[in-house]
């Protein structure tokens, strides 16, 4: 498994994707994690309506902070 950051990947882009052919390949962006994935042409398919409800880590977070500060100060 390869990690690397958005800025690696753009400068050295073929290099990763060949690398994806072999193992997986994890682009970061701040908290945020893509997978580069080898897949043939009749598996790629369009974003499904999960893909559309999900939301950031951050704001899950934010969420579950704010949750548990209330339930504290009751």
């Amino acid at each position: 498994m390869t990690v690397v950051s958005s800025k690696e990947f753009a400068i050295n882009e073929d290099k990763y994707f060949d690398l994806a052919m072999n193992e997986q390949v994890f682009v970061q962006r701040d908290n945020i994690f893509f997978m580069v994935k080898n897949m043939e042409p009749d598996q790629i398919f369009e974003p499904d309506e999960d893909f559309y409800r999900s939301i950031p880590i951050e704001d899950v977070r934010d969420k579950i902070v704010g949750y548990m500060r209330k339930k504290i100060t009751k």
